[in-house]
């Protein structure tokens, strides 16, 4: 037997947090207790097994202790294929039908592009690929199709209606289940949708707020006499209460924190019984530098769940049994133009494309999707790191980015790593209230 190389040691108030990163199970220890784990990796975990059967039997069910022969590394390479190279069942088609916007944020790293929208050749080989994809996947058994963009409810009677309905037809030929979400800024939904989102079995909308009322409308403005901060509210208030589920997404930044529990009262409309089709969570600017608002943040998020509404502070990694879409294989972002895209937090610049759409409704890959697929586990720190089985060193646009140079997307910190778990941890001790 030997201890996992997944095994973490987090101090936690006077006690310690032991993680195992591959198992995802924690154990919470007493000083004593911790000193028998710490003395094992030096004395071996049979003598543990002496000292404290019961403890020794505890680590070892919950994968702290393994057998001599097992190689970890080995088996996260395989949970990493078994996840984005071979599931066969479901298949992530995210789709811009424009890389135009009704609204020009300071922060967005898209390229706005005026008038551009799908051409009606584009949507025909677009259904065509729903189709190829159906034709050709045999387990196939969930089709997920997300609208990104630009704004894509700029184009939703021409683009988004006609492709959502037939996606609708064969999908439920084939009894595949359809599931379909939206990034939106929300301002352009409208009542009479609601039918619609239902039957193209929407699944979420991550729609945005740029801060309180006065903050947002300096941000996204109709004009210089129209914000858009109260319709968006309204719009946001409208889908929850058809029960569909809404990700509000605050963005923050050190000017904006201040007044941002505004949003509770703005908010307070909506009846508890729909509250749960909300899930409010905050995202710092990119372009923000303050590295100190975290604190801040942390008892923002409270307030918002003292009022009774769904609030998540800081994600909770887990990148290779839930990996980002891009790492999969069975997975395309298409572009307005046909080009053809893995990851969409990138300008989609044609000499980023990572393939063409055909007229058949086939993809023609080229070499940067298999570059892609096959980047992870090529970086030295992250095959030694005890958090690997959980990050891997981000998704792989920061792999391909890091390509040939050793990385850390923590900075080599291992005060942040130990802020991962603690995170993984205190959302499980205290989830989001439904």
């Amino acid at each position: 037997m030997k201890l996992s190389k997944y095994n973490n040691q987090v101090p936690y108030g006077e006690k310690t947090l032991l993680y195992n990163a591959y198992t995802d199970k924690f154990i919470l220890v007493e000083p004593l207790i911790n000193d028998l784990f710490t003395a094992a990796k030096n004395e071996g975990p049979e003598a543990l097994q002496e000292i404290h059967p019961t403890f020794f039997e505890v680590l070892k069910n919950r994968g702290f202790i393994v057998d001599h022969q097992t190689d970890e590394l080995e088996l996260v390479k395989l949970k990493r294929a078994q996840v984005d190279l071979e599931d066969d069942t479901e298949y992530k088609l995210i789709i811009n039908p424009t890389m135009n916007c009704n609204f020009k944020c300071w922060y967005c790293y898209e390229s706005h592009i005026k008038d551009s929208k799908m051409t009606a050749e584009t949507i025909e080989s677009l259904k065509k690929h729903i189709s190829s994809v159906v034709g050709t996947m045999e387990n196939l058994k969930t089709f997920h199709i997300s609208w990104f963009g630009g704004e894509p409810f700029l184009f939703y009677e021409k683009i988004i209606k006609p492709v959502s309905e037939y996606a609708v037809a064969i999908l439920s030929a084939r009894n595949i289940t359809l599931s379909t979400t939206y990034t939106t800024n929300g301002f352009l939904i409208k009542e009479t949708m609601i039918e619609e989102f239902h039957k193209s079995r929407v699944r979420n909308f991550q729609i945005t707020l740029d801060g309180n009322k006065e903050m947002h409308d300096t941000v996204r403005f109709v004009n210089s006499k129209k914000g858009s901060y109260d319709d968006i509210v309204a719009n946001v208030l409208l889908l929850c209460r058809n029960e569909l589920n809404v990700s509000l997404r605050i963005n923050y930044t050190k000017s904006n924190l201040t007044n941002l529990d505004d949003i509770i009262e703005h908010l307070g409309p909506l009846e508890p019984e729909f509250r749960k089709y909300m899930t409010i969570t905050f995202h710092k600017v990119w372009q923000e530098t303050d590295k100190n608002l975290g604190e801040k943040v942390s008892e923002l998020n409270q307030k918002f769940r003292t009022a009774g509404f769904r609030s998540i502070y800081g994600g909770v990694i887990n990148n290779v049994r839930r990996s980002c879409y891009a790492d999969r294989r069975y997975q395309a972002t298409i572009n307005y133009n046909g080009d053809v895209f893995k990851c969409t937090a990138r300008n989609f610049s044609a000499e980023s494309k990572e393939g063409s759409l055909n007229t058949n409704g086939v993809i023609e890959w080229n070499h940067k999707r298999e570059e892609r697929l096959d980047v992870k586990f090529k970086n030295k720190p992250c095959l030694e790191c005890p958090i690997l089985p959980i990050c891997n060193g981000g998704c792989s646009q920061k792999a391909l980015e890091n390509a040939g140079k050793d990385y850390c997307v923590y900075n080599f910190d291992n005060n942040l790593k130990a802020a991962v778990i603690l995170n993984k941890y205190d959302f499980l001790m205290n989830p989001p209230l439904v």
